[in-house]
């Protein structure tokens, strides 16, 4: 059995590495005496500072910070024959916000994976939540330390609960004699207190320095050692201030030639000398939400008497006589606690081996032995064959349809273009651009399902067009919130999509009102069209020219106006396109499935077979270098793809999974090919986290979709642009969804026979 282990891992200082190499030499004991042959690899996590020398089993390192490694572990991981592998979890190892960075390598892991979950946080961030959901949602079982842990993520993380298994965190099995090392510390005689670990401000040690006065007075020959490091991270931005502080409070308070520092990070064998050697260990954390500690199981590994705040896992351990609890920054107690076992010492010893005899239960061979069973389980188990799917489309997947957000942020102006997360932010005004995409997805709307809000909406939106038209059939673009112009004259994107809306209104108004105002506002931007130079703006030109045409076919200029703005696009594309780069330009930047989805649109009315062949074979081009791996992968706008050059991942944005969306679509239209309709779900669930980050940009609160994503994970503002695309996709799906099931066996139209060429390799 070869199990991968991905974590930190010595001698890199770090508590969830040791805990690591504990976990997989306890495995490898566990198996020992089996027939199965057992061999771990480790996948080490490195920080910035990486000069350590690894051990054997140490097989590739990556360094946390850089997006690019994780990628490169996993393809390393699916290429070293593993059968499993162990996942050891905390948001502070892995890069990234709250640890983003490790999702995609998990994604990509072609064999199961076990994650231990070393935090499991009551009121984590927008990200934090998502992250950990994503992590249990893919892990085939998960590993927690506490009861209290499988509570939390049965309730705010939904996880369900036969997905969970509590095994305690290990201790090491040595055993060494109290009184021989006491006198080897030269304790004899004293009361000593301790506490280690990594030293940070959330510890609390100042609780103990402030208990100290009163239990001195009482016993004189107590001393408190804090052993540990500060921790790395807080060298970092802080230094040593925390304990200089320290320092300083136990001179002020006249205890310092009682307090110890061991600025260390000292091996287990030292340091469970020191717990055995110790009369009272402390653990006075300052917050309730430590799920796990691993210094509180080595106490009772140890046979130690302990006294702690009530954080969660002592609560746990410390129940039935195996310890006792102070209150969080209350010294008062803690003084109390401390003099009290001193002045009892038949109850002190009674602790003692209360906690000696759980510690019994959980060394790292037991620890070992049940990691090995889950091990066993999880491998021995067949995958389900599930049948193959009939419905392509996953509705079930989808959210419910929701205008909750555009109802947040339109008012009776237009939509407001930007949001600061979910609310309308108001400083930024209106835009030509998502006011004609809204006009556009409320029409969809109102036709699929009747939504009386949507129609509500159609005049606000269509007011808002005719306000920005110029005299000339141009258009302004942006509005600010005061109703003053802030352009003359707009972006031909936003001419483009403007007559992309008008178009489609021109074919499914739900009124003559409309229809008429939608009609002078399409003709008296006609002039215009045949100036256009931005081929996106052509594309979304020709898409609105076909929508009209569909009910028009009769007028035989705007035909005409079709087939010169389709000839500039299809020459922009012979001029640019190679045998190994079909596209329109010498890089992919945003929306670039309009392109193509344009051609597709001209085709079909035109009848013209080489449009179509340069429709699919860009399409496939582009198919080609954002659906590798089985999910879209958007080109991100930090720097675009050059040809011959690297693309960029970051920031990828929802109006790129929308034009994805609506280029499959047409493409099922016009060859009734099912795999166009997989294309297309598969670039949905894009918004619902089959992404690169592996998180939804969806949000299920708000109903809105955040702005994408970049390399530090979602920008959850949540502006028109983003969220209407979300919208216009979901609509084209269930659109998609009832073409698909007009038929159980659909066919291509016989109008269409005539001019779709079947020789054609789509």
């Amino acid at each position: 059995m070869k199990i991968g282990y991905i974590s930190t891992y010595p001698p890199r200082e770090c508590g969830i590495g040791t805990f690591t190499q504990n976990l997989q030499l306890a495995i490898k004991k566990a198996f020992e005496d089996s027939d199965i042959k057992y061999e771990g690899s480790v996948i080490a996590l490195s920080d910035d500072n990486d000069h350590y020398i690894y051990p054997k089993e140490v097989k590739m390192t990556l360094q946390q910070d850089q997006q690019a490694d994780y990628l490169e572990a996993a393809d390393f991981i699916n290429l070293s024959g593993l059968d499993l592998c162990v996942l050891e979890h905390e948001f502070g190892i892995f890069g990234g916000e709250s640890g983003v960075y490790i999702l995609p390598l998990l994604h990509k892991l072609e064999m199961p994976f076990i994650v231990t979950l070393h935090t499991v946080l009551d009121t984590p961030s927008y990200n934090q939540k998502i992250i950990l959901k994503e992590v249990c949602r893919m892990a085939k079982e998960i590993v927690v330390m506490s009861n209290k842990a499988v509570t939390l993520l049965e309730e705010i993380y939904l996880v369900p609960i036969e997905k969970i298994k509590l095994i305690a965190h290990g201790v090491p099995d040595i055993q060494y004699d109290s009184a021989v090392v006491r006198k080897t510390f030269r304790f004899d005689g004293k009361k000593v207190l301790l506490t280690f670990g990594f030293i940070s401000r959330n510890k609390g040690i100042e609780t103990v320095i402030r208990s100290l006065p009163e239990v001195i007075k009482k016993y004189p020959n107590t001393i408190y050692l804090i052993l540990g490091k500060t921790h790395p991270n807080i060298i970092k931005h802080a230094g040593e201030e925390y304990r200089n502080f320290l320092h300083r409070l136990a001179r002020n308070l006249d205890v310092q030639d009682h307090v110890m520092f061991i600025n260390e990070f000292i091996d287990e064998d030292e340091l469970i000398r020191y717990l055995t050697a110790c009369d009272i260990y402390i653990t006075p954390y300052l917050g309730q939400t430590q799920i796990t500690s691993g210094t509180l199981s080595y106490a009772f590994g140890a046979g130690c008497a302990v006294a702690s705040t009530p954080y969660w896992h002592a609560e746990e351990l410390l129940a039935d006589g195996k310890g006792k609890i102070f209150g969080f920054k209350n010294h008062e107690e803690l003084s109390k606690v401390l003099n009290g076992l001193f002045d009892h010492p038949d109850e002190l010893k009674a602790m003692k081996e209360k906690a000696g005899d759980y510690g019994k239960t959980i060394i790292w061979p037991e620890i070992g032995r049940k990691y090995k069973g889950l091990f066993n389980s999880v491998i021995e188990e067949q995958p389900i064959k599930a049948d193959k799917i009939k419905n392509i489309l996953n509705i079930p997947l989808m959210p419910k349809f929701s205008l909750a957000h555009i109802k947040r942020l339109t008012d009776d102006t237009g939509i407001i273009q930007h949001a600061k997360y979910g609310i309308p932010n108001l400083k930024e005004g209106y835009c030509l651009d998502d006011n004609s995409r809204a006009l556009f997805m409320v029409l969809m709307a109102y036709k699929q399902k009747r939504d009386p809000l949507a129609l509500e909406y159609m005049p606000i939106y269509l007011s808002y067009i005719h306000y920005m038209q110029n005299p000339d059939g141009t258009f302004k673009n942006f509005l600010g919130f005061n109703r003053m112009f802030l352009d003359e004259v707009g972006s031909e994107d936003s001419f483009g999509r403007t007559i992309l809306a008008l178009g489609y209104l021109l074919g499914n108004a739900p009124n003559d009102a409309y229809f008429q105002t939608g009609r002078l506002l399409f003709f008296d931007a006609v002039p215009n069209f045949q100036n256009l130079r931005s081929i996106r703006s052509i594309a979304n030109t020709i898409i609105g020219i076909s929508y009209y045409l569909k009910t028009n076919m009769l007028d035989e200029q705007m035909v005409e106006m079709l087939r010169v703005l389709t000839n500039k696009l299809t020459l922009q594309y012979k001029r640019q396109s190679t045998p190994d780069w079909k596209w329109f330009e010498s890089l992919l930047t945003y929306d670039n499935g309009i392109l193509p989805l344009a051609l597709m649109h001209a085709a079909e009315i035109l009848e013209d077979d080489e449009v179509l062949e340069i429709a699919m074979e860009t399409m496939e081009f582009l198919t080609e270098h954002t659906m590798k791996d089985g999910f879209l992968s958007i080109i991100g706008n930090k720097e675009w793809y050059e040809k011959d050059g690297h693309r960029s991942v970051y920031a990828q944005q929802p109006i790129d999974a929308l034009a994805m969306v609506q280029m499959y679509y047409q493409a099922f239209l016009l060859t009734r090919e099912n795999e166009y309709l997989e294309k297309l779900f598969t670039s949905f669930m894009w918004f619902l986290g089959e992404n690169d980050l592996r998180m939804s940009l969806y949000d299920f609160e708000t109903k809105g979709c955040c702005d994408g994503f970049e390399s530090y994970g979602v920008n959850r503002n949540q502006g028109a642009e983003s969220s209407l695309a979300y919208l216009v996709s979901h609509l084209v799906v269930l659109q998609a969804h009832e073409e698909f099931y007009k038929s159980e066996q659909p066919e291509v139209p016989k109008k269409k026979t005539d001019w779709l060429n079947k020789e054609l390799h789509l």
